[in-house]
């Protein structure tokens, strides 16, 4: 991710309580998770885990096209507080020592920019419009007619490939922060196949605005010691835009994407975003490392 990691602990004081999920099943929150090979919880004799502790750091945010209120007016302590909700259910718990700090969470938040869909480009329109003068041209008959609409159809085609291009590009690179690599590469043999139903599933919503989380957790004791950056764990989450509010639906996709935190989601997954309410304790900010990825 192209953020800047401006490393703030934020400890929380007290353990907050985990979002109280709602009958109603909300929206659909897409989440992909990661884990290291490196990382391995510890159980305890009942068959839980460990817990770990954990602080949390200022990944940075990214706007929208458009101003959303709901979204660009929360600062990293509100969005902090909510994310901390489901963090227990996983035992892990904050803590005031770095000394006993086992992780640091990043925090990215923000709004994709998706491409403009294709058939409200410009471009797109405009070889429509060229195709009608080429076939008007052929139904005339004349030939100098028909060599000028030619030229102009496929000079119109080509801006088309140079755009799709672009969106390609695009698409691959939400893909890639959202946590849609894994479908990305499972259906880019399918492209322009009459099997190609389930990538165009993946492009409707890779070019729908998209409210996205990214949580990347780092062994905290090697970077604190050594400056080294070392990931263990990563969870991707995001719900569409429309029709509804981050604030509103944070502590939901939070809840939901909960069950991976630590753990493989091995793929992309769909899940139901219930309603939410998080209470949390103080926030409070220990230290600060202008340190970069």
């Amino acid at each position: 991710m192209a953020f800047r990691i401006g490393l703030v602990l934020a400890l929380f004081s007290g353990v907050p309580s985990a979002a109280r999920a709602a009958d109603d099943s909300g929206d659909i929150v897409a989440v992909s998770s990661r884990v290291s090979d490196d990382y391995i919880r510890k159980k305890l004799p009942d068959g839980s885990y460990r817990p770990e502790s954990y602080a949390f750091g200022s990944g940075g945010f990214r706007g929208g096209a458009l101003s959303d209120r709901t979204i660009d007016n929360l600062g990293f302590t509100q969005i902090a507080h909510t994310i901390a909700g489901p963090l227990p259910q996983k035992q892990y718990v904050p803590t005031k020592d770095p000394a006993d700090t086992r992780l640091l969470i990043m925090v990215y938040w923000g709004t994709t920019r998706p491409p403009e869909k294709q058939r409200h480009s410009a471009a797109f329109q405009a070889v429509l419009s060229a195709k009608q003068e080429l076939d008007l041209a052929k139904a005339g008959g004349n030939g100098a007619m028909i060599a000028s609409a030619g030229n102009a159809f496929f000079t119109a085609m080509g801006i088309v490939q140079m755009e799709e291009e672009r969106r390609e590009r695009l698409d691959a690179d939400n893909a890639a922060m959202l946590g849609y690599d894994s479908w990305w590469g499972d259906t880019s043999q399918l492209k322009n196949t009459v099997f190609d139903g389930r990538r165009n599933d993946m492009i409707e919503e890779l070019e729908e605005d998209r409210y996205f989380v990214v949580l990347m957790a780092y062994d905290f004791q090697l970077l604190w010691k050594e400056k080294k950056h070392k990931l263990l764990w990563e969870t991707r989450f995001s719900i569409r835009e429309r029709h509804n509010d981050f604030d509103k639906q944070l502590a939901a996709m939070s809840s939901a994407a909960s069950r991976y935190f630590g753990q493989e989601s091995k793929g992309l997954r769909h899940k139901p975003a219930p309603e939410g309410q998080v209470e949390a304790g103080e926030l409070k900010v220990i230290g600060y490392d202008s340190g970069k990825k």
